[in-house]
């Protein structure tokens, strides 16, 4: 079994507390047509460098049936900027278009497989995933993007087309583990493609 989601397997479920004072789960986006899960964090320089490119792909999107979730799965023990606090002051100086949960025992991110911040992916209205990988090719310096993934994906869905690239490789800092090394991944974590 690949450590990643594969292509057409179902969402995970999840019950995780959110930045703005609720608990969400899987469930509670039932009324979106299409859901889009990223693993992402506060400090990650990948993160933060294409944090406004995520931002209007999500607003882009939104009156089109797609919502998003943030989700932090990394250890406030390795990086104490990515604490649960440090979320909340996140979201409130950022007022990002998504909830922002917090996966203190990291099983989502496990469950998903995510390999690194930012991870994207995109489910259909079954919750089949459709997409996963990188947001565009330069996430640490969007002024150097050439090609948006996540929003040519959301693009062909929304217009009842497959996607064009299902998959591609996410390109940031590796998920920061519990108790590991914050170089440390998975033996079983590799490139998708």
């Amino acid at each position: 079994m690949a450590f990643t989601l594969n292509i057409g397997e179902s969402a995970p479920d999840f019950t995780l507390p959110s930045t703005d004072g609720k608990n969400w789960s899987l469930n509670d986006f039932k009324d979106s047509r299409f859901l889009v899960v990223f693993f992402t964090c506060n400090h990650c320089p990948y993160v933060t460098g294409s944090d406004e490119v995520t931002r209007k792909t999500a607003e882009e999107f939104a009156s089109r049936g797609v919502r998003f979730v943030g989700i932090n799965s990394n250890s406030k023990n390795t990086y104490p900027e990515d604490s649960f606090e440090g979320m909340v002051e996140r979201m409130k100086e950022n007022n990002f278009p998504w909830v922002y949960l917090h996966d203190e025992s990291q099983d989502v991110a496990r469950a998903y497989g995510a390999l690194r911040t930012p991870h994207f992916y995109v489910f259909d209205e079954e919750r089949k995933l459709i997409y996963t990988g990188r947001g565009n090719d330069s996430p640490r310096d969007s002024s150097r993007m050439s090609v948006n993934d996540l929003a040519n994906a959301l693009e062909d869905v929304v217009n009842g087309r497959p996607v064009r690239v299902p998959l591609t490789n996410p390109i940031g800092c590796n998920v920061k583990w519990d108790g590991m090394d914050a170089h440390w991944m998975p033996a079983d974590a590799c490139d998708l493609v």
